[in-house]
């Protein structure tokens, strides 16, 4: 394909990183490790030597300093990037995101903004330790006032990453760790941007749509390939990319079309995503459904260690059987 490179994930985003950085002199990158060491994932590689130490900040190992700094800096006009060098250790900045990040642009009746991007590693699949594994986006996503994305791709990630840091308001953005490296994709050679709040239909069919994201969406893919080989069926994907806000009229549309739904998500179950989903087709389009809704998720348990990890997430396998099950309702 002309005008294009392929890349993985881990290069895509930190094309976009060294792309921001050059066309916005207000970015600044921030984190632990993101420096010198270039990120535990190596996703800021190059990024200090070519922009300085004052636009590519190393910090102590502390989250609530690390986002609390960056929203003074939104304020003052700079679009900070803070990488979380781990997902699960978000919590410790839940108070300065949730309390300040999320509340200022309400707080000041809209006089005060806070363009800056929480961006972090997330969820399970390379046999990680305890508290480096987790899949918490619902956990965002339930606060008003900030935005939440993840992408299933290199072109996916490093178009939602420019949105993100574009974006006046702080974001989410979460990085399926066990993606970084797992496959090339084609990502045009010009800055392009994924609108946050919408969805992507992946692929047209008309038995059953299947929504997922992150990680999940390549597992999804997976499952519905080699279904669509297997079996007489036709099966529609749709890429949540963004999680909050949520673009349930994508997935309503499809579902008036197809009848059918099954959502997957890597988080626990209880009072995840796909609940929310399936909450918004009740309410739009509850009429349209021929089968009870299936959710293939993981279990409402922390992340296992090594050996029993595979057994947590979903896995095409799981995702195949909830798709036949509701198709054969």
């Amino acid at each position: 394909m002309a005008g294009t490179k392929e890349m993985n994930m881990a290069k895509a985003i930190n094309l976009a990183l060294h792309e921001a950085l050059e066309r916005d002199e207000n970015v600044v990158v921030m984190g632990e490790d993101v420096g010198y060491d270039e990120g535990v994932f190596r996703i800021t590689e190059g990024l200090v030597q070519k922009y300085g130490e004052k636009r590519i900040i190393d910090t102590p190992l502390a989250e609530a300093g690390i986002m609390g700094t960056a929203i003074g800096m939104a304020i003052y006009g700079l679009r900070p990037v803070c990488e979380i060098q781990f997902s699960d250790f978000a919590n410790y900045a839940f108070n300065q995101m949730e309390s300040h990040a999320a509340r200022f642009r309400n707080r000041t009746r809209g006089q005060i903004k806070t363009p800056l991007v929480m961006r972090m590693p997330s969820g399970g699949g390379i046999r990680a330790l305890e508290h480096h594994s987790e899949s918490r986006e619902a956990t965002w996503a339930h606060v008003p006032g900030l935005k939440v994305v993840m992408p299933s791709g290199p072109r996916s990630a490093r178009a939602l990453l420019h949105s993100a840091i574009q974006d006046d308001d702080a974001v989410v953005f979460y990085e399926p760790k066990s993606l970084y490296r797992l496959f090339k994709e084609e990502v045009p050679d010009e800055i392009e941007t994924f609108p946050i709040g919408k969805a992507q239909v992946v692929k047209e069919g008309k038995d059953l749509t299947v929504v997922a994201f992150g990680a999940s969406f390549r597992v999804a893919l997976d499952a519905i390939e080699t279904l669509e080989e297997d079996q007489d069926v036709s099966i529609e994907l749709i890429d949540l990319l963004s999680i909050s806000p949520m673009d349930h009229a994508t997935i309503c549309k499809s579902v008036e079309k197809t009848g059918r739904l099954v959502v997957v998500h890597e988080g626990p179950r209880n009072l995840g995503i796909a609940a929310e989903i399936i909450a918004r087709v009740n309410e739009h389009a509850f009429l349209s459904l021929e089968a009870p809704i299936k959710r293939v998720t993981g279990y409402d348990v922390p992340m296992p260690y090594f050996s029993k990890e595979q057994f947590f997430l979903p896995d095409a396998d799981k995702v195949a059987l909830a798709c036949i099950e509701t198709i054969k309702f």
